[in-house]
């Protein structure tokens, strides 16, 4: 076991104990009180990945097993592509509340800014870089209310700008590269309100350790897992009458998702490309055939080997198009047969329904398998250099056996794994359970040490 790994697990044995204590007189108190305690939640980033989208209601699940008495108001950033209806399906009584801040970081309407009058805590759901971090900022200073963070990555290596590298790396070298900047690299703003944050919950160890490195003042930084892992939500529904329509068995296919080094924003928001936008198109050009070749031949293998199928689908938006050009067109005939390409997009409750029923979701992308697991469902991240610091994740939770890098990996080596799993889906589940034990038990304490940043 990775020595960084076993630290995020013997720091939350020492940390759960006096979590729970506080934990088991929180609530009393609240109700002592007479009052609701009220968590202000900010996510909700984007809706064109179903990661971003999935993030909210893994929060919201979170905090509603483990503090039922707090009321959530959810400021979302975009609740395009169906998601205000899934989240409102899920939770009727979510109250949401929009907008923005002006140059006085003052909230843009009066919804809002009742919003902040009541709200106890101001929580960061989880995402890239401390999304939306000035109004965290902007919140601190308006109420001198408590800030805090429900797993975040900060890389501070991968990248384009200044001292950032455009290749990225491996996860060890990114951790390495981290840790040997000055102790004054972090940005002031971001400095600002995490020495402030009454708790900053990390998503990945490498994030934890850089900060840690940098001399953060906040009284919590620690290991925290990805909001996505507690998304819940499911529309079986839909997702089983859409395996049936495509003669898909449950246990009998495999769920393949692709990705570009980088992504392609200014396509999908429709932008005229900058130079960077140029840099990033010329990377994906030199890497995607190779990253995706061993996918293909990974999936070629499992075809041959069983007759089963393989499921090609997407995470964003661009690459509902992408995994029929990248992984499946290039397939001769023979194996092509047996490959579905779904040719749209969804929401994480119907991908959450169809990944549930696969024998293993092999992705590229980052959030995707964090579903599977929430689903008991074996996965594999096949990690890019280019993806950030996130990925370490997967070493934390205990699912590392599962994480590969892609630039070391190749479809020999995906289809041995992929292989076990089909020899013995029960033990490959069991595993699975035993990740989401180690994980639950983690989301409580976050939990836990919200509601006491609340009660003080």
């Amino acid at each position: 076991m990775p020595q960084h790994r076993s630290l995020t697990r013997r720091s939350f044995l020492a940390q759960s104990a006096t979590a729970a204590l506080a934990a088991s007189i929180a609530p009393r108190a609240f109700a002592a009180a007479g009052k609701t305690p009220r968590i202000l939640l900010r996510s909700s980033w984007q809706s064109v990945n179903i990661g971003d989208i999935g993030h909210t209601p893994g929060a919201l699940s979170i905090l509603t097993t483990h503090f039922p008495e707090a009321e959530v108001i959810l400021w979302p950033g975009n609740l395009g592509h169906g998601s205000r209806e899934m989240l409102t399906k899920g939770y009727p009584k979510l109250r949401i509340v929009e907008g923005s801040i002006d140059k006085e970081g003052k909230p843009t309407n009066d919804k809002l800014a009742q919003a902040w009058q009541e709200a106890d805590l101001y929580l960061s759901g989880s995402g890239s870089g401390f999304p939306a971090a000035n109004h965290a900022v902007a919140f601190h200073k308006a109420t001198g209310k408590p800030v805090g963070v429900f797993g975040v990555s900060s890389d501070p290596i991968s990248g384009f700008g200044t001292g950032r590298d455009p290749e990225g790396g491996t996860l060890n070298s990114l951790r390495e590269r981290a840790l040997q900047l000055p102790a004054d690299h972090l940005s002031g703003d971001l400095r600002y309100i995490i020495d402030r944050a009454a708790f900053f919950f990390c998503r990945d160890s490498i994030t934890r350790d850089y900060l840690k490195a940098q001399g953060v003042k906040s009284p919590v930084v620690e290991f925290g897992p990805d909001a996505q892992l507690g998304m819940h939500l499911r529309d079986d529904a839909k997702g089983d009458a859409w395996l049936a329509e495509h003669q898909l068995e449950p246990g009998k296919f495999v769920c393949v998702i692709p990705r570009l080094r980088y992504t392609p924003y200014y396509k999908i928001r429709k932008t005229e490309p900058t130079e960077t936008d140029h840099a990033k198109d010329a990377l994906n050009d030199r890497t995607t055939e190779r990253d995706h070749a061993k996918l293909r031949d990974m999936m070629t293998a499992y075809i041959k080997a069983t007759g089963n199928k393989v499921l090609v689908c997407a995470e964003m938006t661009y690459q509902v198009e992408m995994g029929k050009a990248v992984l499946v067109d290039p397939l001769p005939a023979e194996i092509r047969r047996n490959v579905v390409w779904r040719d749209t997009y969804w929401l994480p409750d119907e991908a959450a329904s169809i990944y549930a029923r696969a024998l293993c979701v092999v992705s590229v992308e980052c959030h995707s398998p964090l579903i599977a697991l929430h689903q008991g469902t074996p996965t594999f991240h096949v990690r890019q250099p280019t993806d950030t610091c996130k990925g370490e994740m997967y070493r934390d939770i205990g699912a590392g056996e599962w994480l590969f890098e892609v630039d070391e990996t190749d479809g020999a080596q995906l289809w041995a794994k992929l292989a076990a799993i089909h020899r013995d889906p029960v033990a490959a589940r069991a595993k699975v359970k035993s990740i989401m034990t180690f994980v639950a038990d983690r989301q409580k304490h976050m939990v836990d040490v919200a509601r006491q940043a609340i009660k003080a």
